[in-house]
This record gives structure tokens, sequence and C-alpha cells, in this order.
């Protein structure tokens, strides 16, 4: 089953296909998504990724929490349920 992973403080520089990237060196990526503001259509500085299984995910919060993308310290954790 896979597991959904939320990515915060991203430079705004980064896009999908560079999350996807950088979390595929930890696992199997089934999708990377920066969330964009609807109406300028910029990054909010935000996204989620999604791994194939938790054990890909586990690794990624590992290695890439706390980590620096483009001179600026990420934050990943596994990502809450809506309500």
């Amino acid at each position: 089953m896979s597991t959904k992973l939320f990515v915060g403080s991203l430079p705004w520089s980064v896009d999908d296909r560079q999350l996807q990237k950088t979390f595929e060196e930890h696992g199997t990526v089934v999708s990377a998504k920066i969330i964009k503001d609807r109406d300028t259509g910029r990054s909010r500085g935000f996204g989620f990724v999604e791994m194939e299984n938790h054990s890909d995910a586990k690794n990624a919060i590992k290695a890439l929490n706390d980590s620096s993308i483009n001179g600026r310290n990420i934050v990943v954790n596994e990502a809450k349920a809506r309500n």
C-alpha cells in the first residue's frame, strides 16, 4: 500500500519533476506534486509525494527531512489524512 508524504519549506524554484527525482533516490515514487496558488500559478512552497510502499516512505523521511534542496532545508513527514 502506498504512503503519502508532506514536503514543506520547498524553494519556489522546485517543480514536480525535480521533487520526484529527489525522492526516487530513496524508493519508487508513484506521484509528486507541488501545490500551486490557483490565482498566480506559483508554488506555495509545499507539495506531496506518494511512495509505493511504507518502507520506501520511511527511508525517504529519514534521508530527506531537514536536508537541503537549492540551499533551503525541507521538512518531510507522513501526510495527515484530510477530515
